[in-house]
């Protein structure tokens, strides 16, 4: 497989925030988020090709009982289901997080949805050259819904400006028996300064809204480095 990383780190997102874990982050993408804080995962993909035995050996290195497997976009990744489940047997329990373009019948005991929105779509950047790829990929909804019948689930979107809830508000009217209660939201940025600006006015509509709000824990605490 190819990873770009393995480190050992808090969860900065979702429901498990601040949970130490072990994050194999794999390289490529099948989208192009405009502002993705993973570039070299997606944009210019970069790694190492490990062995699963490998990847398990460094995963073992640290003191916890939870592991992440993210990206670029893990599902599209070679040997994903045989890494999944390695690390469920050996009793890890594992966070997949995945924008949900592609589904995959993986062990895990949380999948992390990210249903990319509009604001996502990099129109202009490199001339738009992956724009109509990515707009036509970044929502799949009977992906979503298997993923929301089958498995303890999380829908994870990042908010950039005031309209993306209305459009939050869309696809979850397009998707059967939503749990409010796994609803998160957080703030589109790679700096403390970006997010603390944008908290205030997102909590306040997630209030409104009933959403969960969530920060990006790993920023505050170390910026956008990777390892973190």
């Amino acid at each position: 497989m190819r990873i770009a990383e393995i480190f050992y780190s808090v969860q900065g997102e979702g429901i498990l925030v601040g949970v130490p874990s072990a994050f194999v982050r794999t390289s490529g993408c099948n989208l192009r988020c405009v502002w993705c804080d993973t570039p070299y995962t997606s944009w210019e993909p970069s790694g190492r090709e490990l062995s699963l035995p490998q990847i398990l050996e460094e995963v073992k290195k640290y003191p916890t009982s939870h592991a992440v497997i993210t990206g670029g976009e893990p599902l599209i990744a070679d040997e994903i289901e045989d890494l999944a489940r390695a690390l469920v047997t050996q009793g890890y329990h594992l966070t997949i997080e995945t924008a949900a373009t592609v589904f995959k019948p993986l062990p895990c005991g949380l999948i992390s949805l990210s249903p990319k929105l509009s604001s996502s779509t990099p129109w202009e950047r490199e001339q738009g050259k992956y724009a109509l790829m990515h707009e036509q990929r970044r929502l799949n909804f009977s992906v979503l819904q298997a993923y929301m019948a089958s498995y303890d689930y999380q829908l994870k979107f990042v908010v950039d400006r005031e309209q993306d809830f209305a459009e939050i508000q869309a696809i979850i009217e397009k998707l059967k028996e939503v749990d409010p209660r796994r609803i998160v939201v957080m703030a589109q940025g790679t700096t403390r300064e970006e997010l603390q600006k944008k908290a205030a006015w997102i909590v306040d509509r997630c209030k409104t809204h009933g959403f969960r709000y969530t920060p990006r824990l790993h920023i505050d605490l170390y910026g956008n480095q990777r390892g973190t």
